[in-house]
């Protein structure tokens, strides 16, 4: 392919295709309690299967993205619009709990594949404005989570199953592989710098990259952990989990829009500070309110969790452009191996909150078994509130942990600028 490359449309490209990425996490949480049902799951298997697409994720990251140089930009995203096609249609027609694990693992690897190839993509077109324009990019994540609830929402009220609601991921998916086909890409700024191979695997090895890399994996389970739950959980505490969820991923796309004030007045570090203190805050309210409350405490995880991804991103790559896509791409795939062992974790805790509150002589299968408006259906749904706010309570001290390295960062690296 020759000619200059188009930003805007590659760009706009881009943005659609973390749209699917993203639509696939709304659904998959709006899908769960029909899976516990239709196929026989406990809330860890459920946790299973939807952290699967994590794995899936890490390991396109982790393979795309030393490759992302020497097979392509363009070539990692047609693969990974196959990987969605494929990812789509198996789970749709899934027949039992190990078809629904392979659709779900092929969606995580195109998953992966995207932001393999588009972090570094928007990192090369906007190099000088590369926090900012993440920030933008990554707006379309919290962004299709709102497109993906909202659809789950609207087509569940009006009597359509899961699989239809999957199927509406085709039409993005359809637009973003037009939008990419034969369009010249830029060289990535590793490329661009001289940097070689050899020097890039070199620089993801400087220590501060590798509490980074750490921090990766606490940020992103404090945020995708609990908003992969939130729909089955909030269902049961008086509220709609998966408007609860588009509300919070609402606010994350607004402050990702208008991430740039924020980024020039904090910068990365005071961002990434005041994020993990809100993010504490909100889980901490949201496993003690209940009702119309929990859109409250909603509120404040949203904003605590609204700039970890692309910041976390922007800063480790502005602080070390040698480590090029290869970093980007371990910091992603951090992100989502962490997040596919925090969505079982959570689930575990969610089931040993749930067996904690059983009365003697009263079983799970009793109370599920109990006919609506019951004495026992009404104890079920108190049980399952109270144990599923708890689990995301106790992730509240990953942000608690992040608070504490996030300011140790920020003395640190203002020490050196006093001196002189």
């Amino acid at each position: 392919m020759s000619g200059a490359p188009n930003p805007s449309r590659l760009f706009n490209a881009s943005c659609l295709a973390l749209i699917v990425t993203a639509m696939s996490f709304a659904l998959r949480g709006g899908s769960m309690t029909a899976w516990i049902e239709q196929f026989h799951l406990t809330n860890e298997q459920a946790g299973w299967i939807n952290g699967t697409a994590f794995w899936g994720f890490t390991l396109a990251m982790i393979f795309g993205g030393p490759l992302c140089d020497a097979l392509g930009m363009a070539r990692i995203m047609r693969l990974a619009f196959v990987g969605h096609l494929i990812g789509i249609l198996l789970t749709i027609f899934a027949w039992d709990y190990w078809s629904l694990f392979g659709g779900t693992l092929i969606f995580g690897i195109a998953n992966g594949g995207v932001e393999a190839a588009c972090n570094p993509l928007v990192a090369a077109l906007y190099p000088d404005n590369k926090t900012t324009r993440l920030n933008q990019f990554h707006v379309w994540f919290p962004g299709g989570i709102v497109i993906g609830g909202l659809l789950a929402f609207g087509l569940g009220a009006a009597g359509y199953g899961w699989q239809v609601q999957f199927a509406t991921m085709l039409v993005p998916l359809a637009a973003y592989g037009m939008m990419f086909m034969n369009q010249p890409m830029p060289r990535t700024e590793r490329v661009s710098m001289g940097v070689s191979t050899g020097g890039m695997f070199a620089a993801c090895l400087n220590p501060i990259f590798l509490v980074m890399v750490l921090c990766m994996l606490m940020t992103a389970a404090t945020e995708l952990g609990p908003t992969q739950w939130i729909p089955n959980i909030l269902e049961n505490a008086g509220v709609n989990g998966i408007l609860v969820l588009v509300w919070i991923t609402g606010l994350m796309a607004v402050g990702r829009q208008f991430a740039g004030p924020f980024v020039h007045r904090l910068q990365p570090m005071g961002m990434l500070l005041v994020s993990a203190i809100l993010s504490a805050a909100g889980l901490f309210l949201m496993s003690r309110t209940h009702g119309p409350m929990l859109f409250a405490s909603a509120t404040v995880f949203a904003f605590g969790v609204c700039f970890f991804w692309p910041t976390m991103l922007g800063y480790t790559n502005e602080r070390f452009p040698r480590t090029g896509a290869l970093g980007l791409a371990i910091m992603g795939g951090a992100g989502m191996l962490s997040a596919a062992f925090a969505l079982p974790l959570i689930g575990r805790f969610y089931d040993q909150g749930i067996t904690a509150r059983l009365t003697e002589g009263v079983t799970q299968e009793s109370l599920k078994a109990a006919g609506k408006g019951s004495e026992l259906a009404a104890q079920w749904i108190t049980i399952q509130a109270g144990a599923g706010l708890e689990a995301l309570g106790q992730v509240a001290i990953l942000p608690v942990v992040l608070t504490v390295i996030f300011a140790l960062l920020l003395v640190t690296s203002r020490k050196p600028a006093s001196a002189h």
